[in-house]
């Protein structure tokens, strides 16, 4: 009996501490975990190939709320610094290609949506709210990360953007 109580203890504070390191995956000033995702429309994206930019990574679904409400936002800042220097992914995290593309459609996306269907990047980048986004400085470096949205985040993440645009 106490052989299994150990047992269970151990397993226990094992799985604590694999979490605990899968959440210290993604923390501000670490590397940004590298991925290569299909695109909706064009090429697969591998973010290793985009440094030198400043990058925005936003993970949503199409059942997300906060999600559709952020679209056009996050549209607005895609087409005001696109040209300064600022990539911004959509990484969609459905299992239907097909919805998520008729989602983004509706929604009027400009920017790249990648697809994380089997949810390997969402599990890098270990989600645990939705919308999650993240920004990527020209090195790689996660230097901000933003876990669910409301209103005026836009804001916050303009300021984010230009101060790593610098």
């Amino acid at each position: 009996m106490r052989l299994t109580h150990w047992l269970r203890y151990s397993l226990t504070a094992l799985a604590a501490s694999c979490a605990l390191q899968a959440s210290a995956n993604v923390q501000v000033a670490s590397q940004a975990p590298d991925f290569t995702l299909h695109a909706m429309k064009g090429p697969n994206t591998r973010l290793q190939e985009l440094r030198g930019r400043v990058v925005m990574v936003n993970f949503w679904a199409t059942w997300c709320g906060p999600c559709r409400q952020e679209m056009p936002h996050l549209n607005r800042l895609h087409e005001k610094y696109n040209r300064a220097g600022l990539v911004l992914l959509g990484v969609n995290v459905d299992d239907d290609p097909a919805n998520a593309a008729a989602v983004a459609t509706k929604l009027g996306i400009q920017f790249p949506v990648l697809l994380d269907t089997d949810k390997k990047v969402s599990d890098q980048y270990d989600l645990q709210a939705m919308p999650s986004t993240y920004l990527i400085d020209r090195d790689g470096k996660v230097r901000f990360v933003h876990r669910g949205y409301l209103n005026g985040y836009e804001a916050l993440y303009e300021k984010q953007i230009r101060e790593l645009l610098k």
